[in-house]
C-alpha cells in the first residue's frame, strides 16, 4: 500500500490502479467478439475476471482513499465518525463484546483520551468485500467511507444478478448461457460503475468530506 500524501497522489494511484484491470479486461472482450468456437471459453472466464476486477477495484481503490486520508495527520475528533472508527475498532469492538466493567471502563478512557491525537487507520482487513461483492456489501462499504449510493441503485440488480450471480454459477461450475454481445454490455456496465467510484473518490477527498463538519457558533 502506498503512503498516499497529496491529491495528485490520490489521483495517479486510483488511475493506475484502473488502467491496469481496463487493460487484462480488454483482451478478454477482443476474444468474446471472435467467431472461434473457442469464444464461450474465454466468455466464462471473462464473467469471473470481470468480478474480480469489480472487488478488487472497489477494495484497492477505499484502502487508497483510507491512506490518503490517514496522511492528512487529522485527530480523531477532526473526522467523520466512520473515519475515526477504522483507528478505534479494536477498543470499540472490545466495549460491543466484553461483560466485564473494567475492560469496558478502559477501553471508553482509551477512546476519550485519543480523541484528541492524529488518527492512525488499521489497515489490514479495514475494508471487507466478503468474497461476494454483492449490492449490499458494496453499500456498507460506501456508507463506511461516507459515500452516497443513490445513484449507483439502478444497478444493484446488474451487480447482483448479472455478475454476481453468473461468477458464482462459473466458480461453482455451473452452465451459463452468455453471448458475446451481452458479455460486452455487462463489461460495459461494470467498468463504468468502477469509474463512477473512482470520481467519488476523488470529488470527496478534494472537498474534504472526511472531516467532521465545524459546528457553528453563535
Amino acid at each position: 500500500m502506498p503512503n498516499i500524501r497529496t491529491l495528485i497522489q490520490l489521483q495517479e494511484t486510483l488511475d493506475s490502479e484502473m488502467g491496469w484491470r481496463v487493460k487484462e479486461i480488454g483482451a478478454f472482450i477482443v476474444a468474446s467478439k471472435s467467431g472461434s468456437p473457442e469464444k464461450k471459453f474465454f466468455i466464462r472466464a471473462g464473467v469471473a475476471l470481470v468480478y474480480a476486477h469489480w472487488e478488487g477495484f472497489i477494495k484497492a481503490s477505499s484502502e487508497q482513499y483510507l491512506s490518503f486520508v490517514h496522511y492528512r495527520g487529522h485527530t480523531y475528533r477532526e473526522l467523520k465518525s466512520c473515519f475515526a472508527v477504522f483507528g478505534l475498532k479494536s477498543k470499540l469492538q472490545m466495549l460491543s463484546k466484553s461483560r466485564q466493567s473494567s475492560p469496558n471502563i478502559e477501553a471508553f478512557d482509551f477512546i476519550i483520551s485519543e480523541m484528541g491525537q492524529p488518527a492512525h487507520m488499521q489497515m489490514a482487513s479495514a475494508i471487507d468485500t466478503e468474497s461476494n461483492l454483492t449490492s449490499k456489501v458494496f453499500t456498507n462499504i460506501a456508507a463506511s467511507l461516507d459515500l452516497n449510493v443513490e445513484k449507483y441503485k439502478t444497478k444493484f440488480n446488474l451487480i447482483d444478478e448479472s455478475l454476481v450471480k453468473r461468477r458464482n454459477q462459473v466458480a461453482h461450475g455451473e452452465y451459463m448461457d452468455l453471448g458475446g454481445r451481452e458479455f460486452g454490455e455487462l463489461v460495459d456496465e461494470i467498468l463504468q460503475l468502477m469509474r463512477d467510484y473512482k470520481t467519488d473518490l476523488l470529488n470527496a477527498a478534494s472537498i474534504e468530506a472526511y472531516k467532521r463538519p465545524i459546528p457553528l457558533v453563535n
